[in-house]
């Protein structure tokens, strides 16, 4: 039997999905069991979008808004703000695996980082698309309009899964490089002020003050809002569907690598 398990290359490509999805097992397995973290990711841009929506529904009366709707126009930023959240569910869980010592005996074996990557995010994927099936079911029961229909449900799904990515690997790299929990709780009110600081709540072409316009401009976070956002009012506009897509890969692309780096070194120290 000894001889058997020395034959297994532990390094063979064919073993990555084994692992990738035990990984992933692990991470939905967490999700449900301790779900007490996630709540207010799902909760709390819900209770957001009722204050603005109560707060902001004279808006629509402004010249050139896109919709007689508030909560049609607003709803998009739900699903980034769950993204954020995102960031925070990622970096938290795979900080308490290097804080409780998981990851130094994970270390020991012929885990490929590649798998623990993967794994982790796959619990933020399934989680995100469960709160944007959530929200456009809020959305529509509270009157607001999704103009691209069902085909349109798929591109959403689709782009919240990458937004998911993208955030939940920016969260991955505060929990590798700096092995806190606390540190990437510390990321939460900077990823809030992106949001804030974006299209959220006017379209950028109403916004008055011109710094407020520039800087929403400027920040990425607006055009994944907008691509969103254009699902609900217009159905396809190709332009904000690309713009947003293109931002979303960018995004996931860029966390990915820097994560995929950083979790390399911390496993060979």
């Amino acid at each position: 039997m000894s001889g058997a398990v020395a034959t297994v290359d532990f390094g063979d490509r064919s073993v990555l999905p084994i692992q990738v999805s035990a990984m992933a097992a692990r991470s939905v397995t967490r999700l449900i069991r301790q779900p007490a973290p996630i709540i207010p990711s799902v909760i709390f841009p819900l209770f957001l979008l009722a204050v603005n929506a109560g707060g902001l529904d004279s808006a629509v009366n402004l010249p050139g808004f896109p919709t007689d709707s508030y909560i049609t126009f607003a709803i998009a930023f739900t699903f980034i703000q769950a993204a954020i959240f995102s960031t925070m569910n990622a970096g938290q869980g795979l900080a308490q695996d290097i804080e409780n010592g998981f990851f130094s005996r994970l270390v020991l074996t012929p885990m490929r980082p590649s798998a623990l990557m993967a794994g982790q995010l796959a619990g933020l994927v399934l989680l995100g698309q469960f709160q944007a099936l959530l929200y456009l079911a809020v959305g529509l029961a509270a009157g607001a309009h999704f103009e691209a229909g069902i085909p349109g449900y798929l591109v959403l799904a689709a782009l919240v899964s990458i937004i998911s990515i993208g955030f939940g690997g920016i969260g991955l790299i505060m929990a590798i490089r700096t092995g806190s929990g606390e540190a990437v709780q510390g990321m939460f009110p900077i990823m809030f002020v992106l949001l804030f600081f974006s299209s959220m709540a006017l379209p950028r072409n109403l916004i008055e003050q011109d710094w407020y316009r520039i800087i929403a401009t400027v920040n990425p976070v607006s055009y994944l809002i907008e691509a969103i956002r254009s699902l609900f009012i217009t159905g396809w506009n190709a332009e904000a569907l690309a713009l947003g897509f293109g931002v979303a890969i960018v995004v996931a692309i860029l966390s990915i690598t820097i994560a995929a780096g950083s979790l390399k070194g911390r496993m060979l120290t």
